[in-house]
């Protein structure tokens, strides 16, 4: 099955790190036909994103963007409609974790979390919708959340309430947008190889290890690996399912 995203238009946030989830998703709709819109709160980095896809020969423009603002996603409606006419794809993707435990997290760690995580998939998902029933021509939302929005996982309570709030808010959203034919969906990655993941355990091999025993597969997955999850939820190829949650993990939370 060859995914086919030609002719939609596809807007991805937190997509500044070159090595993250967002921009891994963005590459892997723009091979497969998709127009780009990038936004993060680093409006140079995500510039550069985008720069990276057009020198591929892709379509992608970008956009600084605080995705906690209401005001802001205003404007990147405005400007993906001006760019682009249309939107079909909204993939909510920005987001933060702070793990610690929760008797060391103080009251402006959770709030942190909960506005970056959970409000701004709100105001990007009421954003995109509003867009989209405009349009009247359906569309796919996904929304990411976590492995830790499904189970217990130590050190991660602010982190893990944000990303099971992101859950079943899309769930709920998937039920109201039905019947216009747009589709709301969570993706939950488990370990994957991302730039911050690279940071977090550079000098530490103990805890690497610890990790990769904990996972089935014996490998922490690629970004790539949530880009094609991203890509065939916003295709065509999808077209039946919504409300729905697909977890990317090497089989984590199969135990």
């Amino acid at each position: 099955m060859m995914i086919d995203l030609s002719g939609k238009v596809a807007l991805v946030t937190g997509a500044a790190s070159a090595g993250g989830l967002g921009f891994a998703a963005a590459h892997v709709m723009a091979r497969q036909g998709a127009a780009l819109f990038l936004t993060d709160i680093d409006g140079d980095a995500v510039a550069a994103r985008a720069a990276e896809l057009r020198d591929k020969g892709f379509q992608a423009q970008a956009m600084e963007h605080d995705v906690t603002d209401e005001a802001a996603w205003d404007m990147v409606m405005e400007a993906i409609v001006a760019a682009y006419d249309r939107l079909d794809i909204g993939v909510n993707n920005a987001g933060i974790a702070v793990l610690r435990p929760m008797s060391a997290m103080t009251m402006e760690d959770w709030r942190r979390q909960l506005s970056i995580n959970l409000d701004s998939v709100y105001l990007g998902t009421k954003a995109v919708l509003d867009q989209m029933r405009r349009q009247g021509q359906g569309g796919s939302i996904i929304n990411m959340s976590s492995v830790a929005g499904l189970v217990g996982v130590e050190g991660t309570s602010a982190y893990a309430a944000s990303k099971g709030g992101v859950r079943l808010f899309s769930k709920t959203v998937a039920l109201e947008a039905a019947p216009e034919n747009i589709r709301v969906n969570t993706v939950h990655p488990g370990m994957i190889w991302t730039d911050m993941q690279k940071v977090a355990i550079a000098d530490n091999k103990e805890v690497f290890d610890q990790i990769i025993a904990a996972v089935p597969m014996r490998r922490m997955g690629e970004p790539a690996d949530i880009g094609a999850m991203v890509a065939f939820l916003a295709s065509d190829d999808a077209k039946y399912i919504t409300g729905a949650e697909f977890i990317v993990d090497g089989g984590m939370v199969a135990q």
